[in-house]
């Protein structure tokens, strides 16, 4: 069940997940799946390389595969856990898929701090509880969560 998700150490696999991203040269971000028994289901990295694709977010680049190959009844059930919370598109992209909660360590206000205006990355300083809050179903949020954790990855990236 939910209450069982340790949090804190799923989160820091996604974060530990955007440092292997950046490792390989990849923009620092990463989600992974996971479903009610704690089990991860998917991992993503950003996919803005090779084609330099601006949609190619961890999140809505995971929301594809997840809705397109696992079925609803086990989406509403699943938490994503993400190093950076979603942009606007993303958090579309998770409400759309129905999953239930996302929990994300990076906040997009802070994000937009590191990154400036850096023409890869023009972070869309909108809540994803807006966006959420739009919608006519409820999406759980938890984050801003292991925030310096999360920002560290982003050190000699954007400048």
């Amino acid at each position: 069940m939910c209450e069982e998700l340790d949090h804190e150490a799923l989160l820091r696999q996604s974060i530990d997940e955007s440092a292997k991203a950046k490792a390989a040269g990849v923009h620092p971000f990463a989600s992974i799946l996971v479903g009610p028994d704690s089990k991860v289901l998917m991992t993503q990295h950003n996919a803005y390389m090779p084609d330099h694709d601006m949609t190619g977010h961890a999140e809505r680049v995971l929301m594809t595969r997840a809705s397109t190959t696992l079925p609803m009844e086990l989406l509403k059930e699943c938490t994503i856990y993400t190093s950076a919370e979603p942009c606007a598109m993303c958090a579309g992209a998770i409400y759309w898929t129905g999953l239930k909660r996302v929990v994300y360590g990076l906040s997009e206000s802070k994000l937009k701090t590191i990154t400036g205006n850096h023409p890869e990355n023009p972070t869309l300083d909108l809540p994803c509880r807006t966006v959420f809050a739009a919608g006519q179903r409820q999406v759980e949020v938890i984050g801003p969560m292991l925030e310096d954790e999360a920002a560290a990855i982003h050190e000699g990236v954007w400048g």
